[in-house]
C-alpha cells in the first residue's frame, strides 16, 4: 500500500486571491475527494453544483454528502436541467445530424457545455471566483469544461484538480478518502472495473477491461440496453412527429423533449438498440477506446433523416450532410459556444423550416428500420417519379441535353487522351 496521504504531501498550490470556487459535484469518489482537497490547498469555501441530465440516480444522496463533508446548505446547488438539456442542446444537435467521425452522437459532449453554463451562472449568483472540475488531464471534457468556462466568464478562474495533485491512482484517491472521513460506496473500493457518464441521452464507459480494442466487451458494462440476442423475436412499430425539425410526438401523443427521448430510451432499451464500440481520436491527440448506449438518440437520429429525405430539397441536404462532420467536430471537441458553431446552427435551422412530418419505424433485435414518411411539406412527387404512365408530368427526352452538357468536359478529355 502506498505511504498515507497527508496535507503536507500536497502540493502548494492554492492562490490566496480565490476565496470561492464551484465545484461541479456529482457525490462520487473524486468529486467528493476534491471537495475536500479544495478547502485544504486554496483555503476557500466551496459551493457544490449537481446537474440532473436524467443520468438516472437520485441525487439528494449528493446532497447529504456535500452537508457531511461540511458545506453549507445554501451552498449546495442541485437543478432539474432534463428538458433545457434535451430542447436547448440535443435536439439542435441532432437537426445537425452530428456524429463524430461517422458514428458517435456526442452523448458525453454535448453535455458539458449546460454544466458549464450553469456553473458560471452560480458562480456569478454567490460571488465566486473559480469554477472546479473533476476531469483528468488526459480527457476531453476538461477542454469542455474550460472552453465553456472562458466562453461565458473570460476572466474565470479554473481549478482542475486531476494537473495539480498528486493523487494519481484510485489507491490513493481512496487512502485521502479514509484519512478524512469520505464515506466511499462499497462498490468505489479497490480498482473499479470501467468508468462510467451517463445522462439521458447516453451511457459511455470506458478504461481498464476496455482499454485492449480487440477484446469484446464483457455482458456486464451494458446497462441502458438488453442483448439484442435477447430481445423480443416481434419487432415493434413506432411513429415519431416531427415539426420544424423537432420531435413533438411519438405515436400521436405529444411529448415534452425529455419526455419524448425518455420514452424513446425505453424502447430502445428493450429491443438491445443504440450499442456502439468506438476507437475515437480524442482532441487531445490520442486514441481511445469506448462503449457507448444511445438507445432513444439512435432511434430518433433516423428518425430525423427520414423526414428529411422527403422534406429536405438536394442542395440543402447534401450541404449539411458537408456541415455535419465539422459541427460534430465542434461539439466534440468543446466549442458549442463558439461563433463557428453558432453560424452553423444557424444554417442548419434555416434548412429545417419545412422539416414536418411523420416517420414510421420497425424496431427488431438491434436494428431500427425507417418503413414510411410523410409530411404536408413534402417534395416527393409519385407523379414525376412513376415507371407508370406519368401523363407528361415529365418530358423523358430532357434527359438527352442534360447528360451531354455534363458530358461534355469528359468527352474533351477522352478525345484529348486517348
Amino acid at each position: 500500500m502506498s505511504d498515507p496521504i497527508t496535507p503536507a504531501a500536497l502540493p502548494a498550490t492554492g492562490d490566496p486571491a480565490i476565496n470561492k470556487v464551484v465545484l461541479a459535484y456529482s457525490g462520487g469518489l473524486d468529486t467528493s475527494v476534491i471537495l475536500k482537497w479544495l478547502g485544504q490547498t486554496y483555503g476557500c469555501e466551496v459551493v457544490t453544483f449537481t446537474a440532473d441530465l436524467g443520468q438516472g440516480e437520485e441525487l439528494e444522496p449528493a446532497r447529504a454528502k456535500a452537508e457531511l463533508l461540511g458545506i453549507k446548505p445554501e451552498n449546495i446547488f442541485i437543478e432539474d436541467l432534463r428538458e433545457e438539456f434535451v430542447r436547448d442542446y440535443v435536439f439542435p444537435m441532432m437537426r445537425a445530424n452530428a456524429l463524430y467521425e461517422g458514428l458517435y452522437l456526442l452523448g458525453t459532449s454535448i453535455a458539458r457545455p449546460l454544466i458549464a453554463k450553469r456553473q458560471i451562472a452560480i458562480a456569478a449568483q454567490v460571488g465566486a471566483d473559480a469554477v472546479a472540475h473533476g476531469a483528468t488531464g488526459k480527457g476531453n471534457d476538461q477542454v469542455r469544461f474550460e472552453l465553456g468556462y472562458y466562453a461565458l466568464n473570460p476572466d474565470i478562474k479554473v481549478i482542475a484538480p486531476w494537473r495539480e495533485w498528486d493523487l494519481t491512482s484510485r489507491t490513493r484517491l481512496i487512502e485521502f478518502a479514509e484519512q478524512h472521513q469520505i464515506p466511499i460506496s462499497k462498490d468505489k473500493r479497490g480498482e473499479a472495473p470501467f468508468s462510467t457518464d451517463a445522462n439521458i441521452l447516453h451511457t459511455s464507459s470506458e478504461g481498464r477491461v476496455l482499454e485492449d480494442p480487440w477484446e469484446e466487451v464483457p455482458d456486464y458494462v451494458y446497462s441502458r440496453t438488453v442483448s439484442p440476442e435477447d430481445a423480443p423475436d416481434a419487432a415493434e412499430t413506432i411513429t415519431i412527429d416531427f415539426e420544424r425539425g423537432d420531435g413533438v410526438a411519438l405515436n400521436g401523443e405529444g411529448c415534452s423533449p425529455a419526455t419524448l427521448l425518455a420514452k424513446l430510451n425505453d424502447l430502445g432499451r428493450a429491443h438491445g438498440i443504440g450499442r456502439l464500440d468506438l476507437v475515437e481520436n480524442r482532441f487531445v491527440g490520442m486514441k481511445s477506446r469506448g462503449m457507448y448506449e444511445t438507445p432513444g438518440g439512435t432511434i430518433y437520429a433516423l428518425a430525423h433523416r427520414g423526414i428529411e429525405q422527403i422534406t429536405l430539397d438536394r442542395g440543402a441536404a447534401h450541404l449539411k450532410d458537408e456541415l455535419a462532420p465539422r459541427y460534430a467536430e465542434l461539439v466534440y471537441n468543446g466549442f458549442w459556444f463558439s461563433p463557428e458553431r453558432e453560424m452553423l446552427q444557424a444554417a442548419v435551422d434555416v434548412s429545417q423550416a419545412k422539416v414536418t412530418g411523420t416517420v414510421r419505424l420497425k424496431l427488431y433485435k438491434g436494428n431500427v428500420v425507417v418503413t414510411g414518411r410523410k409530411s404536408p411539406h413534402s417534395l416527393y412527387s409519385e407523379k414525376v417519379v412513376t415507371f407508370e404512365d406519368d401523363q407528361g408530368a415529365y418530358d423523358q427526352r430532357d434527359a438527352a441535353g442534360f447528360i451531354k452538357l455534363n458530358a461534355l468536359r469528359l468527352r474533351l478529355l477522352g478525345r484529348r487522351d486517348r
